[in-house]
């Protein structure tokens, strides 16, 4: 598990020893639900033999552009931007595991019990995967007391969950204003048929300008914002979930306390199910 040399006296760690590393993968299930549920409709489309009567340019720009800036007025260009880069994010990348999190803890722990908190600077420079984590150690490698690493860990989860919490309820508001600006579009086409039904060339355009704009508001909001927003919800959740559990190691650490102590203390954060059993 982890590579040593050994001097004659007890083995001291090296730069070669590998801390077991939590790798982002791609969150399939995302993926699946938002490409499988566009793949099918785009199939009725084709199987249709109409696909290009559900392509309208204006109904488009109503129901995007509307909906970008509409939400825009909510909040500011900042935390819009932030929102589609999570929005991105969740859409590819699972959330750390909270298991994984707590055999990291556990290693970490049980590697300081063993050699020492300076030894484990040997194998901070692996831990910029994960920066939160990173930062927990160093803070305990400089000999800052557990109450202060507790503290500022603490305060850097609650802004991180925060941000997500308001990434999130950028995409609800999307959500919100995107079937609003459909039923505008809807309004327009509508309008611009009664004022001339006395040319019935023009009343086939508005009326797909009608339904096309409610189509898509409908598709934005349903199949894109709101199940995003229930993701960043549920990954906020659990990235919350990790980063209290670095920050109880990283405090167990500096107290010294046995590791099997923070086992017992990081499993009750666990369902049971999903308990660790490191030192057994």
């Amino acid at each position: 598990m982890v590579d040593t040399q050994t001097t004659g006296a007890e083995a001291q760690p090296t730069a070669e020893m590998k801390i077991p590393r939590i790798s982002p993968s791609i969150d399939f299930a995302t993926l699946l639900g938002v490409g499988g549920a566009f793949a099918m409709i785009a199939g009725a489309m084709v199987l249709s033999g109409q696909a290009a009567a559900f392509l309208d340019i204006p109904s488009i720009l109503i129901v995007i552009g509307g909906t970008f800036l509409v939400t825009t007025v909510s909040f500011s260009l900042t935390e819009v931007g932030q929102a589609q880069g999570l929005m991105f994010r969740a859409a590819i990348y699972h959330a750390d595991s909270p298991e994984d999190a707590v055999l990291q803890s556990l290693y970490l722990a049980d590697l300081a019990r063993k050699r020492g908190r300076l030894a484990l600077q040997t194998i901070t420079e692996s831990l910029h995967y994960a920066p939160f984590l990173y930062r927990a150690i160093c803070m305990v490698v400089d000999g800052i007391p557990a109450d202060e690493v507790e503290r500022v860990m603490s305060r850097e989860t609650e802004a991180t969950f925060e941000r997500h919490q308001r990434a999130a309820g950028v995409l609800r508001r999307a959500g919100e204003v995107a079937p609003a600006m459909g039923l505008i579009g809807t309004l327009i086409g509508l309008v611009q048929m009664l004022g001339s039904l006395d040319d019935p060339s023009t009343i086939g355009p508005a009326m797909a300008v009608a339904l096309l704009t409610t189509f898509y508001g409908a598709v934005l909001a349903n199949m894109v914002f709101n199940p995003l927003a229930s993701k960043l919800e549920r990954n906020a959740q659990i990235e919350s979930t990790v980063c209290q559990i670095y920050t109880i190691g990283a405090a167990s650490i500096s107290r010294q306390e046995n590791p099997r102590r923070l086992e017992m203390m990081l499993n009750t954060i666990l369902p049971p199910a999903e308990r660790v059993a490191y030192f057994d």
